[in-house]
């Protein structure tokens, strides 16, 4: 490696180091101020200028998109994990559901930050459209959700477009369900996560596993 790509590659490392310092400042006030964190606080919180912070992210909404990805792919590891636990097909589905709604309890400030960012009110900084942002971040669940379907689970004919419909209703049953349950505690995670298996249970318990796949 010549001189200049070493540099590069060091002020690369530099800024990916950095960008990840400044996500960390990030989640840290939205764990405190929920949907209400500005881009004030947060670079407040990482003791840099909040001109510096748009030199990094543009403006809220690409602060928002960095810790959407940074917050799903967390999300999406313990569903995976969830759904490779070595236990049978209703323990798995209900592991699932209950990693997704244990992930928005334990965290709550941060998923209204994601889900209801329009919470914050109307100052000019906060009011950006909450469907624009966290409609692609539901999409990304349900397609990732409907690739493992499809990998594991043998749906007959039309099986690849079938398993993107279950895939893209299971993350809105989740989401829909979930934002609920958080909101009014109608009952225990435990119960929910029950009642939304029983939902799911018919066609699924029928459906067999994939030839040569990892099992479901």
């Amino acid at each position: 490696m010549g001189t200049t790509q070493a540099t590069q590659a060091r002020q690369q490392r530099s800024a990916h180091s950095r960008r990840r310092e400044l996500l960390e400042a990030a989640d840290r006030v939205v764990l405190r101020d929920g949907p209400r964190a500005s881009m004030n606080a947060i670079a407040a919180e990482a003791g840099i200028t909040k001109p510096i912070l748009y030199r990094h992210f543009g403006d809220k909404g690409g602060l928002y998109r960095a810790l959407a990805k940074r917050h799903t792919d967390a999300l999406l590891s313990a569903l995976r994990a969830a759904l490779d636990a070595p236990a049978g097909r209703r323990e798995r589905v209900e592991a699932t559901l209950d990693t997704y709604l244990a992930a928005i309890e334990a965290r709550p400030q941060v998923y209204r930050f994601l889900m209801h960012p329009a919470d914050a009110g109307h100052q000019p900084e906060q009011a950006f459209d909450v469907g624009l942002h966290s409609a692609p971040l539901l999409r990304r669940l349900g397609e990732e959700l409907a690739k493992v379907i499809a990998e594991r689970v043998d749906l007959g004919p039309g099986s690849e477009q079938l398993a993107r419909v279950w895939g893209h209703g299971i993350v809105g049953m989740m989401h829909a369900a979930g934002d609920w349950w958080l909101g009014e505690r109608p009952c225990p995670r435990e119960q929910l996560v029950s009642s939304l298996a029983d939902l799911l249970w018919g066609r699924l318990a029928a459906a067999t596993d994939r030839a040569g796949g990892p099992g479901f």
